[in-house]
């Protein structure tokens, strides 16, 4: 039951930024899907064990993925589907009991958290980075094979 709850939030969400960031209706659906995805990954990986910071350049991996996949198929920009994609993944519950921690002047359960947020927040990075450099790398060896 978790699991389906999961999968249902996480498709309002990444939908729902899809109409805030002013995304085609025809993709709304398509959003979703690709945020839904991503986040089912990260939350097996975390039910497995697996670190949040690994779990997450997974996920993001995946979401740019898809993300280039339906903007190929669709004909629609990446951006649309990655941004609403990634929401799930951001950590700003994270981000906002690290601000509150240090209001609280609790300055070892702030860092904690505010390291957490930021290695997070990185490992989304670098999922999305890693995934378009191997888009790139494909589509450069698909043209030199076409020349050569």
């Amino acid at each position: 039951m978790y699991i389906i709850e999961q999968i249902i939030t996480s498709f309002i969400a990444s939908a729902a930024f899809g109409v805030i960031f002013n995304a085609p209706k025809e993709s709304l659906v398509k959003c979703g899907s690709v945020g839904m995805f991503g986040w089912i990954i990260y939350i097996v990986m975390t039910m497995n064990g697996m670190d949040i910071v690994l779990a997450t350049v997974t996920a993001s991996f995946l979401i740019a993925v898809l993300s280039q996949i339906f903007s190929k198929f669709y004909k629609t920009p990446v951006i649309i589907f990655s941004v609403a994609g990634i929401i799930p993944l951001v950590p700003g519950g994270m981000a906002y009991d690290a601000m509150r921690n240090f209001v609280q002047n609790d300055y070892n359960a702030a860092i904690s958290l505010a390291a957490k947020a930021f290695m997070i927040s990185g490992s989304i990075a670098i999922g999305l980075i890693f995934s378009e450099v191997i888009n790139q790398v494909i589509r450069n060896r698909k043209l030199s094979t076409l020349k050569g």
